[in-house]
């Protein structure tokens, strides 16, 4: 079983990341920071349709500030959604502020609605940790979905991914309900390789959602990661290992029925191919990120040693043992795909 050793603490953005931020569109002025937020007034218990406690908190600020923030709040959506037209916010109104009181960095969520066809959107508001940041960019550049995020000073802003919770869906009957179960038990093997090209750990079900796609008869899954903490931070390589969570378990059913190890093994190296694919079409980028993660310090030294360890036997490769820092340990790890 995969366990978490212990909570983490967010690691600040260096001078080095900044300027990859920059480079790429990821830095954007903001007018108020996660900071700012915190100065909310008064607070109540956020409830779900079924009248059970979110474990959120819907905030409010007091009438001087409220305005301002609000209008704040409404520009950094334009700054992540249009990079920075207001034009697309004139008909947007902010509708709720959510505080979470779980979790490592303790988000704000807001939701944001269009007065004219009442749709609406969120997006959170979380203190910047680099390793999430890497998390973040590794998932845009490595796997088949794209994600919109900016930076600024200490506070990170990230879009909602849409999709049904994976521990709300891991609840019916897998086998029963879905037209296709095999296809659900492809992508969890390739989303298990691509967690763990990447090193993102901490992939249970309540931290990615299930995308479903018809297509003419058929019905495609995606499994969507949304938590991005445990980047490379963990010395045990189960936590990169989606199979290895028991959240997960009516997954691995699913597969141990619908599977044979021969197809396990041909997913898993479609998966690889593809990530190298990605990985030689954004080379100079992953080459930047890669630079500065190498030299950046977001893990204990024991969790290094002990996962370069862990994986230098599980691919039977000694280079993993040369890696000083995590950021190596990734960098050495998309190099073996590309190697093979």
């Amino acid at each position: 079983m995969a366990l978490i050793s212990k909570k983490k603490s967010p690691f600040r953005i260096n001078n080095q990341l900044r300027r990859y931020l920059h480079k790429y569109n990821r830095e954007h002025a903001m007018n108020i920071s996660y900071q700012d937020l915190l100065r909310y007034e008064n607070a109540i218990v956020l409830y779900d349709k079924n009248g059970q406690d979110t474990l959120w908190e819907t905030v409010f600020y007091s009438p001087s500030d409220q305005e301002e923030v609000y209008e704040s709040l409404k520009q950094i959506y334009a700054d992540l959604k249009t990079d920075g037209n207001e034009e697309v916010i004139k008909h947007l109104v902010i509708d709720r502020v959510d505080f979470c009181t779980y979790g490592n960095t303790h988000p704000f969520r807001i939701r944001i609605v269009n007065r004219v066809n009442d749709n609406f959107d969120y997006f959170y508001i979380k203190i910047a940790d680099a390793s999430r940041v890497y998390g973040l960019e590794l998932e845009h550049i490595l796997s088949p979905n794209r994600i919109n995020y900016v930076t600024y000073d200490n506070t990170l802003v990230e879009e909602h991914i849409a999709g049904i919770p994976g521990d709300a869906f891991l609840k019916q009957d897998l086998e029963q309900d879905l037209e296709s179960p095999i296809r659900l038990a492809k992508e969890f093997v390739k989303f298990n390789e691509r967690c763990l090209v990447q090193l993102l750990g901490d992939m249970h079900s309540a931290n990615f959602v299930i995308i479903t796609n018809p297509d003419f008869e058929e019905i495609y899954y995606r499994i969507r990661p949304i938590d991005f903490d445990q980047q490379c931070y963990e010395g045990k390589k189960s936590v990169y290992m989606p199979q290895y969570f028991k959240q997960n378990n009516a997954l691995i059913e699913l597969g141990m029925k619908y599977m044979t190890p021969e197809s396990v093994w041909q997913y898993q190296i479609e998966e690889r191919s593809m990530i190298a694919s990605r990985l030689k079409s954004e080379s100079q980028r992953v080459s930047d990120l890669m630079t500065v993660m190498s030299k950046d310090d977001i893990a204990p030294e024991e969790n290094i040693e002990q996962l370069k360890t862990e994986l230098a036997k599980h691919y039977d490769d000694a280079r993993f043992l040369a890696c000083k820092t995590m950021g190596e340990i990734v960098w050495n790890s998309l190099e073996l795909v590309m190697r093979h």
